[in-house]
């Protein structure tokens, strides 16, 4: 089975709905290749070990949460840039790209699946754009929460806590995948008793002690390892179409 790369384009458009959102880059068909699609590789990142990966298996599109472009960045093709879309002309690969429609799916998106990951189910959103999740949870505190984080996704998580007396079981929990450190206060407000990113920057940690909410940071790459898989295989479904999942793993 195959579709044109139009039609494919308004799959994953009518699904993530773009429209809805203020991004930092372009949502949709980032670079156009081949007419018509029959195999799709998803991925985190459009780096040019997932784009060799795609070529060895014979992928028409690429779909993924991290594009090449942003705003702000040097508009300029050379380098790591001018190797990565001369892979993809070459060998006329659509690359497909969705930033914070791709987080905020109430389905199929990073925030929902890291929630169905970790066994969590949102009640509410909270932040800017609403994109950030919280629910029902039951530890005995953020170092148990921790270790269940660090379990559900293969890595060691990092967290902050106030420490001894201070410290206080988790009954709700907050989430919001990536580099989302700065929707923590966002968190706090909704009452969060901690709450799980994928990075920490310096204040963080200085919140968590005062506010007595937990911070764990639980790996950038490693809580939006789950979005991208889930749509394309979804819109894959749908037309018929040969889906593949590529993981390069990222310490980040």
């Amino acid at each position: 089975m195959s579709i044109s790369r139009t039609e494919l384009l308004q799959a994953f458009d009518g699904l993530l709905q773009p429209e809805r959102f203020k991004d930092y880059g372009p949502n949709g068909l980032q670079v156009e290749g081949k007419a018509e699609v029959t195999r799709i590789v998803s991925g985190v990142t459009a780096s040019l070990a997932l784009i060799d990966a795609a070529i060895a298996v014979g992928a028409d599109a690429v779909f993924v949460h991290h594009g090449l472009f942003w705003r702000g960045q040097d508009g300029r093709v050379t380098g790591w840039m001018k190797q990565r879309l001369q892979r993809l002309l070459a060998h006329d690969i659509n690359l497909f790209a969705y930033h914070l429609p791709l987080d905020a799916h109430p389905q199929w998106g990073n925030n929902a699946q890291l929630g169905r990951v970790l066994g969590f189910s949102a009640d509410a959103q909270f932040g800017e754009q609403a994109l950030g999740c919280i629910g029902a949870a039951a530890f005995s505190g953020v170092p148990a929460l921790a270790e269940h984080v660090s379990q559900r996704l293969g890595r060691p998580a990092t967290w902050v806590a106030p420490e001894g007396p201070d410290l206080r079981p988790v009954r709700r929990v907050a989430w919001c995948t990536g580099g989302a450190q700065g929707y923590f206060e966002s968190a706090i407000a909704a009452g969060a008793d901690a709450f799980i990113t994928g990075e920490i920057s310096e204040p963080q940690a200085h919140l968590a002690r005062e506010t007595g909410v937990g911070f764990i940071a639980a790996g950038h790459h490693a809580t939006e390892r789950y979005g991208a898989p889930a749509v394309a295989a979804q819109v894959a479904a749908q037309f018929g179409l040969e889906h593949q999942f590529i993981e390069i793993p990222n310490p980040a």
